[in-house]
């Protein structure tokens, strides 16, 4: 087997020592190129060049999950295939991992590499969907090129915080969920729209759900993670479904500390859930519009402004190690 290993060296917990040991142990066990990431976006140039390439069988992403995404996006460039792309394999190293916790691998870099190797010898994988979100047609972002994510995308609110967190790890500040914290907070207390969202959700052959503040697209469960706390958007969201969409109308500050205890306490059978809450499971194709330039994020990465939003639910896209 020939496996290209997409190497981000900022991972947030890997040293450089882990680094070198992890890529020992793969190369014991496959024909192993290793290529560390120079910029932003070489992970998914990486992930290009294997897809289109004639004889890598395997790409590991060892990374955090904005590593991932971009090594995802590198391999379905032309599209997803997945009998004829390579297969992906994730050793976790970002400070939360949401996509490689998701399938079920562990959450230290050095029992996932063992467990990808087991995995390999035991040729056991499984072909997961993705989600797909584009600029809308007819739009001022109608020009945004489409791109795929793994476990979530956020319009509004949750993506200001995402923009909020690298601001500060641009400063130098560790990517802790501490920060994350307080940066919900401060994104709170500065919400222009938390009283009168602006978002309007549209889907075929329903009526449209409007004026929300929020909106949380989940491709998988949990959402997200807090240290070792899992925390459910959408609960019933699987790899094996299109989306599930967790909306919210109203953030007054009742309304805040009522869903933030929601998610907190959340479960693999209750997520948030209220009046002033939209959910939505297994929805394949459906629009998120504003009146308003709303921030958006992707798999925890900030992608600017946005107007209006297309997603597209993908079903069996790529074949992963796990």
């Amino acid at each position: 087997m020939r496996a290209l290993l997409v190497v981000n060296p900022a991972a947030t917990t890997t040293s450089a020592r882990t680094r070198d040991v992890l890529i020992h142990a793969l190369a014991s066990e496959m024909k192993l190129e290793a290529v560390s990431t120079e910029y932003r976006g070489h992970a998914r140039d990486l992930g290009r060049r294997a897809a289109e390439s004639d004889d890598i069988d395997l790409v590991v992403a060892l990374g955090g999950d904005g590593t991932v995404n971009e090594v995802v996006n590198g391999l379905l460039h032309n599209g997803p295939d997945p009998e004829g792309l390579p297969r992906l394999a994730v050793v976790p190293g970002g400070s939360t991992n949401v996509f490689a916790r998701a399938l079920g691998l562990p959450n230290d870099a050095v029992e996932a590499t063992g467990a990808i190797l087991d995995a390999l010898r035991d040729r056991t994988e499984r072909t997961v969907g993705l989600g797909l979100a584009a600029g809308t047609p007819g739009t001022e972002d109608e020009g945004v090129p489409q791109r795929w994510f793994t476990f979530c995308a956020g319009f509004g609110f949750d993506a200001g915080v995402v923009g909020r967190v690298e601001q500060q790890r641009e400063r130098g500040r560790r990517s802790t969920h501490a920060l994350y914290v307080r940066q919900v907070l401060r994104q709170f207390l500065e919400e222009p729209h938390r009283r009168h969202g602006t978002i309007t959700l549209e889907r075929p052959g329903a009526a449209p759900e409007t004026d929300l503040v929020l909106s949380i697209v989940c491709n998988t469960s949990p959402w997200t993670y807090l240290g070792n706390r899992p925390v459910y958007a959408s609960p019933k969201a699987s790899f094996d479904t299109a989306l599930d969409i967790l909306g919210l109308a109203k953030l007054s500050t009742p309304a805040v500390a009522r869903y933030a205890t929601q998610l907190l306490t959340s479960t693999p059978e209750r997520g948030p859930h209220g009046r002033h809450a939209v959910t939505l499971h297994d929805q394949t194709d459906f629009t998120l519009h504003s009146k308003a330039p709303l921030p958006f994020q992707m798999d925890g990465d900030h992608l600017g402004l946005r107007t209006s939003v297309t997603f597209t639910g993908v079903r069996r896209a790529l074949r992963v190690i796990v």
